[in-house]
């Protein structure tokens, strides 16, 4: 056997051991981390460009496709003449009726009109723990709400604090006691000012378990 024949056979076995399965391995990996969904549904009219700005930060931080899907109206049977408020648990059911996801699947209403629950005097938003479903208000987010001027940076900074903190209880983590994690209650605004849009490294390794389980 020539030399020129022998150095061909020792470069194809190279690149076949090196170049070959590590590509599929890297395909396998990506495709099982991006087989869940998010699904956005704008609960009411929602401007275009804060979904925008959702679907490329949840993609980031849960590594899942994200979907803006149909708008939902506002239930009117949701609302609170007394309070001025609704009732975001029923909001939730009746996302139930307009969207079916997939197992491993997460939906995530946004309302931009002040919420409720039973026992609380407003909530920035509610999921169901492990499940599917999860909402967030938008309203007492703006600065606006609170008579000042609107500011857009710090606006999208709190929705996507608020979002990340829903989806995550929707995965099944539970409330967290470092103020910077974005799993932290927020029992005020400045709570959601303080914390991070981040998991702590705890929360992230039980995020991690979890969603590995469904």
């Amino acid at each position: 056997m020539g030399k020129k024949h022998l150095i061909l056979i020792i470069c194809l076995s190279i690149f076949f051991y090196f170049g070959g399965a590590p590509i599929q391995d890297l395909g396998s990996e990506n495709q099982i981390k991006m087989e869940s969904k998010i699904y956005l549904v704008p609960v009411g009219d929602i401007e275009g460009w804060i979904l925008n700005a959702l679907n490329k930060q949840l993609e980031k931080t849960f590594n899942s496709k994200v979907e803006i899907y149909e708008e939902m109206e506002l239930p009117l049977d949701a609302y609170n003449q007394k309070r001025n408020q609704y009732f975001s648990t029923h909001i939730l059911k009746k996302l139930h009726t307009i969207i079916k996801p997939g197992k491993q699947d997460k939906v995530l209403g946004i309302a931009d009109e002040d919420l409720y629950v039973n026992g609380l005097n407003f909530v920035f938003g509610e999921a169901e723990l492990g499940g599917h479903f999860a909402i967030i208000s938008m309203a007492r987010l703006r600065q606006s709400f609170y008579g000042l001027p609107e500011d857009e940076t710090i606006f999208l900074e709190r929705t996507v604090k608020e979002a990340v903190h829903e989806i995550g209880h929707a995965y099944g983590l539970g409330h967290c006691p470092d103020p910077d994690c974005v799993m932290h209650f927020s029992n005020s605004l400045g709570d959601t000012d303080r914390k991070s849009a981040s998991f702590c490294s705890r929360c992230k390794q039980l995020f991690e378990k979890l969603s590995v389980r469904r």
